[in-house]
């Protein structure tokens, strides 16, 4: 049965005002207490705070993900995994150069040709994980704004979607 234009209006309207709840949900609260008594945002929180939630919430969860893709190559997982050697220095800056840049192409066409289980499980799991551990939002295609590939990796020629 095809479906006519009224019902074709009406799922689009409403996938538009879903689009505009969940938008208006982020970021979410999941830092310490503030000085108004509420829970801070990750870009409310000062530099401690976000390196606090860094260890003890992103790293074990992002370590658990790459251990329970690939074992012995990620037996040690720290800082240095996202943050390459600026790590050491303290330099958490992102999107980094540490990172391998990505193509800018449309739905990531290169990378799934040439690391398909490793863009799929970045895709389908890590971005997910860690916009959800960091608050943030997930990188919204249409709206071109969120957390996703390019808040931590750059493009072919800088940072991308506003990153």
């Amino acid at each position: 049965m095809k479906p006519n234009f009224r019902t074709v209006v009406q799922s689009i309207v409403l996938a538009f005002l879903s689009a505009v709840v969940l938008a208006g949900c982020s970021p979410k609260r999941i830092g310490p207490v503030g000085p108004q008594g509420r829970q801070l945002t990750w870009n409310e929180m000062n530099r401690d705070q976000r390196k606090a939630l860094m260890q003890t919430v992103v790293l074990p969860q992002a370590a658990k993900l790459f251990r329970s893709w690939r074992p012995q190559r990620f037996k040690t997982v720290n800082c240095r995994l996202c943050h390459g050697p600026g790590a050491d220095i303290e330099d958490f800056q992102m999107p980094t150069a540490h990172l391998p840049r990505l193509s800018g192409k449309l739905l990531l066409g290169p990378e799934f040709e040439k690391y398909p289980d490793t863009t799929r499980l970045k895709l389908d799991r890590l971005v997910p994980l860690m916009s959800h551990a960091l608050g943030k939002q997930s990188f919204n295609l249409i709206t071109r704004r969120g957390f996703g590939c390019y808040s931590c990796h750059l493009g072919p020629s800088g940072p991308m979607f506003g990153n």
